[in-house]
């Protein structure tokens, strides 16, 4: 009986860590109407904000973060870290190929004060200029 007992809880457990190695973080979600954009694996998502499938919309080989929908959902602001700095981008919502706004030195004047540069916060109202510290 022990053993079984023993052999039971061995097979709970490996599914468990099984089912948890699987789980990966969504970043940064952000909403426009019925869709969600948010980062995985470094890369930008979207999908229905009912559920459903979702869509990879960039493949760089650095890091996509922050995202922020436009006010009319057609944009998306982030933070692109690429060789080593942080700049702002946009994308169409649809996909396509990220348009760089911001040109600063990976180093600047000042000490490094901790967190990402060049960090999106959102849009101004009417979508002409992209809030970002």
């Amino acid at each position: 009986m022990t053993r079984l007992t023993l052999l039971c809880c061995l097979i709970v457990f490996a599914t468990a860590t099984a089912a948890t190695a699987q789980t990966q973080l969504l970043r940064f979600p952000d909403i426009h109407d019925s869709q969600v954009v948010f980062c995985y694996a470094g890369n930008l998502w979207t999908c229905p904000a009912a559920g459903g499938l979702a869509t990879r919309l960039t493949t760089h080989p650095g890091q996509e973060l922050f995202p922020k929908f436009s006010p009319d959902g057609q944009s998306i602001a982030f933070t692109g870290q690429y060789d080593g700095d942080e700049q702002v981008y946009v994308i169409p919502a649809t996909g396509g190929e990220p348009k760089q706004l911001t040109f600063y030195p990976a180093r600047g004047p000042l000490k490094p004060r901790g967190g990402y540069d060049n960090q999106v916060y959102g849009w101004t109202p009417d979508g002409t200029k992209i809030l970002f510290r």
